[in-house]
């Protein structure tokens, strides 16, 4: 057993261990684009960071007026983020080196993502994180999405965790929301640092505000057996 106890980690994907937002947007750029809808910019999703696929499609028919079915429009924004994700989606260095570290130690860890099945194995064989984080959820799986807490229980379930000794790392305010609502500790890095004071952030135990210019994995460690159970 590591020093950390029986802590375990639970990872949001997108935007904490990868930089694939880019390909999700120019993915629902495309999407929208042939739906009608011209003009959605960066800024525009920016709005959905930590916020499923499913739900955000759900959420276009309503706020553009799209005909076409939320599974329609699901699987064309999937096909196309597949496409782009298997040519180029990076890794952070320093929550690569968080993963091994942790790795190292025994600690059990997770992925608990808004983002369906396929798109993970992708992530995660195309990185080769895969090699060190095998338990994965979707909400695909689950009930609901963040911040509904089912797709972080379902992690520490899979584990064989309780939940109070579960740590969180996230980058989105629902995702904070949904860590704590599942009684996680929880470590943020926004991805939009300007969104840092969003309420959902405001639960977290640990809020760098800088995000991932602020993250290393030495001082998250540092963090977690200073503040071990």
């Amino acid at each position: 057993m590591s020093d950390l106890g029986t802590l375990a980690v639970v990872f949001d994907l997108d935007g904490t261990l990868v930089d694939s937002e880019p390909n999700y947007y120019e993915a629902s750029r495309r999407t929208l684009a042939e739906h009608g809808v011209p003009d959605f910019t960066w800024a525009d999703h920016e709005s959905y960071v930590g916020v499923s696929t499913r739900e955000t499609v759900t959420i276009w028919r309503e706020r553009y007026g799209l005909r076409a079915p939320v599974t329609e429009l699901l699987a064309a924004t999937n096909r196309r983020y597949l496409d782009l994700a298997r040519a180029h989606t990076p890794a952070y260095p320093e929550m690569r080196a968080f993963v091994e570290l942790l790795a190292a130690e025994h600690v059990p860890m997770a992925v608990a993502s808004g983002s369906s099945p396929q798109a993970i194995e992708v992530i995660l064989g195309g990185t080769g994180l895969d090699a060190f984080l095998r338990t994965v959820v979707s909400s695909d799986e689950v009930s609901r999405g963040k911040p509904a807490p089912d797709v972080f229980l379902e992690a520490a379930r899979r584990l064989g965790a309780a939940p109070a000794d579960c740590v969180v790392l996230e980058d989105a305010a629902p995702g904070a929301a949904a860590a704590h609502a599942a009684g996680m500790r929880c470590i943020a890095v926004p991805y939009v640092p300007a969104q840092a004071d969003a309420p959902g952030f405001a639960t977290a135990d640990l809020l760098l505000r800088g995000g991932q210019t602020e993250f290393t994995a030495r001082s998250a460690y540092a963090w977690l057996r200073d503040t071990a159970r």
